[in-house]
């Protein structure tokens, strides 16, 4: 298991994988909403990843939980939530 962190609207988990690269996962509740809802979550979420890709370590697996509040948020509170787990906090593990 790996180490977790907890925002407002997501759940981090994140733990060293060995294999250099980073990988990603993505999981939302059908409490967060309709298909609609979660589908845009994660776009927010695989977005994030993409635009920042060069500022995460590498050689992590790295799982974010969506809470059933974050279907209200747009790329920029979300940039601003998970950016403080991983750049904030530095990527403590």
């Amino acid at each position: 298991m790996g180490k977790r962190h907890h925002t407002r609207h997501f759940v981090v988990i994140i733990k060293q994988n060995g294999l250099g690269i980073a990988r990603l996962g993505v999981t939302v509740s059908k409490k967060a909403g309709n298909a609609v809802k979660r589908n845009r979550i994660k776009r927010l979420i695989r977005e994030f990843f993409r635009l920042n890709n060069s500022k995460i370590p590498q050689g992590y697996d790295i799982v974010v939980t969506a809470k059933k509040d974050a279907s209200y948020l747009d790329l920029w509170k979300t940039k601003d939530e998970l950016g403080t787990i991983f750049f904030k906090k530095k990527f403590s593990l």
